[in-house]
């Protein structure tokens, strides 16, 4: 039962930056009027899974937060995914679809101005988890102590490449593959956290 509930756990923690680094092998390098298509196609299909890139960050940390530091940990990385699931999303669908369909069409000139207002959204969202990522490692440095500096590491390297990697090969593509070892790192470095899942108003053993 054990060993079911750890696989239930990496599995929702790691499936949405592996399902990036895949989409990232087969993203085109260049908008052109013959990638336009499949630019668009493919930002339209990764729409729901960038914001799922903050399970990885929520899963560990799952449960009603406590009136003390940890909770602030807790509550602050909330708002981070939240700002970074936005705003990523914002980048999807203003450098991804929209740019992607203005080019397949023959639209000339709107998809520079699309890029720039793209980065700046995906910019935002990445400060967002990079918010949210210091938070996570906090709170769980606080209940697992020195077990959390890997995957914290990790964690902390990824969201300086994603700041300009997005997904594209080959450095996007490492970069999610690095939030999946991050975030796996971290669920096995707080079992207690993110494998007994806590019941609202529960608190969880701490011994």
């Amino acid at each position: 039962m054990r060993s079911l509930r750890t696989l239930r756990v990496m599995l929702s923690v790691t499936a949405a930056p592996l399902l990036l680094a895949g989409a990232g092998l087969m993203h085109p390098r260049h908008l052109t009027a013959t990638t336009a298509g499949h630019w668009a196609a493919l930002h339209i299909a990764l729409l729901p899974v960038f914001p799922l890139l903050a399970l990885g960050l929520l899963v560990p940390l799952w449960g009603r937060p406590r009136p003390d530091a940890e909770g602030a940990l807790t509550v602050l990385c909330w708002a981070g995914c939240l700002c970074f699931a936005a705003y990523y999303s914002g980048l999807d669908a203003v450098a991804g679809i929209s740019a992607g369909v203005v080019v397949d069409h023959g639209v000339h000139g709107a998809a520079g101005r699309l890029f720039v207002v793209g980065d700046e959204l995906g910019r935002a969202g990445v400060y967002g988890l990079a918010v949210a990522s210091l938070a996570t490692c906090a709170a769980l440095w606080r209940r697992c102590g020195v077990r959390v500096f890997p995957g914290a590491a990790m964690l902390l390297v990824s969201c300086w490449s994603f700041v300009d990697s997005h997904i594209f090969r080959p450095r996007g593509v490492f970069t999610m593959l690095g939030f999946a070892v991050a975030f796996a790192l971290l669920s096995a470095a707080a079992p207690r956290s993110a494998e007994g899942v806590r019941e609202p108003g529960r608190p969880t053993k701490r011994g």
